[in-house]
């Protein structure tokens, strides 16, 4: 192959594919008008989340291979038109899953024990315990949607704080282990005191979390998004706050990124008012650890795939 590079990367898949002497131009200054005029002369293409790989961009080479992504989830790549391409797909899920898990279960635990509300008071000259008193998450249900390796690592994560990890996942069956239970989404509902997503945008779970989606739960949650923010629609998620059924809110992600488009959403000013929400700029999977490891991944899958 000689392979495309149009996203910053780490250099380890770079020395990787050099040693095993597969052909790669890195670029990663190029923009998409860059990468349209370029892409013929590749049959390959490895980028991060630089642009929507979409069936225009796939259709500007019909002998396109491979298309690899130094992240996890492939949802700014046509999946559908890609595969009916034959071109291989090649995801980096494993690099980011122990960063990802860290991260919401951090958030979980400020949410859980008002950490970033009691450190602004505190600064400003306040001091309230009877307000910040907290939950303990030792003896609490934790409910994973989702058991692939985000959920996996999440659960494992999650095996020294004595809680009990149930996970459901629409496409696997019998995937029960040592750190969690497979379960029905209707013991989801009904057990759940923690809610953690761990599953990929696709045209199936775009929107899925809505008011008709957290209508059923029974008991009040906390709420960890850190898949993908077009899974959730953040009015419900308001609502729910506002009702007593969600506790507390932790997004890394939400449906719309960076500014100043998300300041302009209609429902941007109500989240960012509440206590009891914590925000983050997409930054689950983005360790110094994780950009070294998505690389190193995605390299060695690219070159099993070329000597395969």
């Amino acid at each position: 192959m000689n392979i495309l590079i149009v996203d910053d990367i780490h250099e380890v898949l770079l020395q990787k594919l050099g040693r095993a002497a597969i052909a790669y131009s890195y670029q990663p200054d190029f923009s998409r008008a860059d990468a349209e005029k370029a892409i013929v002369d590749y049959d390959g293409l490895i980028i991060r989340s630089k642009f929507q790989v979409d069936k225009e961009f796939i259709d500007l080479n019909p002998n396109l291979k491979m298309i690899g992504r130094a992240g996890a989830g492939m949802d700014n790549i046509d999946e559908a038109y890609a595969n009916s391409k034959g071109i291989k797909l090649i995801p980096a899920n494993e690099g980011n899953r122990d960063a990802v898990g860290e991260h919401m279960i951090g958030m979980l635990l400020s949410l859980m024990n008002n950490l970033n509300r009691g450190d602004r008071e505190v600064r400003s000259g306040e001091w309230k315990r009877e307000e910040n008193r907290g939950h303990e998450l030792k003896g609490k249900t934790v409910a994973l949607i989702g058991y692939g390796h985000n959920g996996q690592a999440m659960a494992k994560k999650l095996s020294g704080f004595d809680v009990k990890v149930i996970a459901y996942d629409k496409y696997k069956t019998g995937f029960s282990d040592l750190y969690a239970t497979e379960v029905s989404m209707e013991e989801v509902v009904r057990r759940a005191d923690v809610l953690s997503f761990h599953i990929p945008l696709t045209r199936e779970t775009r929107g899925m979390v809505d008011d008709e989606y957290l209508f059923h739960f029974r008991k009040p949650i906390f709420f960890l998004m850190g898949a993908r923010g077009g899974i959730v629609k953040i009015p419900a998620v308001l609502k729910k706050l506002d009702e007593g059924k969600i506790i507390a809110a932790a997004f890394d992600v939400l449906p719309v990124e960076k500014f100043p488009a998300l300041a302009e959403e209609a429902w941007y000013e109500d989240l960012i008012k509440r206590d009891n929400v914590l925000l983050s700029p997409h930054v689950a999977g983005w360790t110094f650890e994780s950009y070294y490891k998505l690389s190193e991944v995605l390299a060695d899958k690219v070159i099993a795939y070329e000597y395969q």
